[in-house]
């Protein structure tokens, strides 16, 4: 039989106490790494809402050219939920840090290009890197830093005192797998579903005032208000379009009976078009309704898919539609032209 050794229990416990980091350690890396997985969790939330901007965003950027658009979305959106959801839950290893690393980095590059671009005259301020959905407007100074600042401490700190990753790794590593193939599928499905108030700035009860592009410190703020100072007071119907778009062609006769006939409240629409498109529609459907010329940035971030119409009360938004609103569909299948 061996004899009992102490120095061997020694060394045993010695080696523990060097694979095991003391706990005010793990608890600070397991602090970092949440924080950032919480980031980018919400980055990629911000992005289902609305995938296809997502996509164009991706295009924008020149990232498509591998894969088409849409599939470089999926693909960007599977590995942040799935890097955000194993950090949240406290999967630390080396194959969930190092990539979460690249993709700080990647993101950081991305920023920084369009600030260099925007100091340089290249990009306008109210250019950005689509990192948080339309949700949230940021220059591309705001950008850069904010992500700086977000992200990259909490990545330092997650990889302290990183350990064995924890109890039970399988089960959270499942649990990442259904979260990252359900967020897929919300993502996939989320352009037919019925969230345009959650995925844009437009929704019931906010004020038109609110609904803004821009900065106020340099003078490039541009407001709903000031596109239509007329919704201040009374109620309003307002058509956010594309002046070519199918649907509201369709609709145009229609639109033009209601006013014709006095209809009430007063029509509104609100497009982005540029100056050939507006003097060709209105060569082509002489509208009765007045169209008004509004910034892209400011209506971007207002709808998914066009055309997106809104009834307004005294300056603030009661009613939302995708599409056009509902009498004006229904005059058409009806085959009148009033409300």
């Amino acid at each position: 039989m061996a004899r009992y050794d102490p120095g061997m229990e020694r060394a045993i416990v010695d080696d523990a106490r060097e694979i095991s980091p003391p706990v005010w350690r793990r608890l600070v890396g397991t602090a970092g790494g949440v924080f950032l997985g919480g980031v980018l969790l919400i980055a990629a939330w911000a992005k289902m809402l609305d995938p296809q901007a997502f996509a164009r965003t991706i295009a924008a950027e020149g990232l498509d050219f591998l894969l088409p658009a849409g599939a470089v979305a999926l693909i960007a959106l599977a590995i942040e939920v799935a890097l955000g959801g194993a950090l949240v839950l406290g999967l630390r290893r080396p194959w969930v840090l190092w990539p979460s690393a690249a993709l700080v980095v990647f993101f950081l590059f991305l920023t920084g290009r369009a600030y260099w671009r925007f100091a340089h005259g290249e990009l306008p301020a109210d250019a950005g890197c689509g990192c948080f959905g339309n949700l949230v407007e940021r220059t591309p100074a705001e950008a850069f830093w904010q992500d700086l600042l977000l992200m990259v401490p909490a990545l330092a700190l997650a990889f302290a005192g990183r350990g064995d990753g924890g109890r039970r790794p399988r089960l959270r590593l499942a649990l990442v797998g259904v979260a990252t193939a359900a967020a897929l599928v919300f993502a996939w499905r989320a352009p037919e579903l019925p969230i345009d108030d959650l995925a844009t700035r437009l929704k019931k009860g906010v004020a038109a005032a609110e609904l803004c592009a821009g900065s106020a410190e340099d003078g490039t703020e541009v407001c709903l208000d000031r596109i239509v100072p007329e919704l201040a007071q009374g109620e309003h119907l307002v058509v956010i379009s594309e002046l070519d778009e199918e649907e509201f062609l369709a609709r145009v006769e229609a639109m033009n009976d209601y006013v014709w006939n006095g209809g009430e409240p007063p029509l509104w629409v609100i497009s982005a078009a540029d100056e050939e498109t507006r003097f060709g529609f209105r060569f082509s459907h002489a509208p009765r309704f007045e169209v008004r010329e509004a910034p892209a940035p400011l209506l971007r971030p207002l709808y998914r898919t066009l055309p997106r119409s809104f009834r307004v009360r005294d300056g603030v938004v009661v009613e939302t539609y995708r599409g056009l609103p509902p009498p004006f569909a229904a005059a058409v299948a009806d085959g009148a032209g009033s409300l």
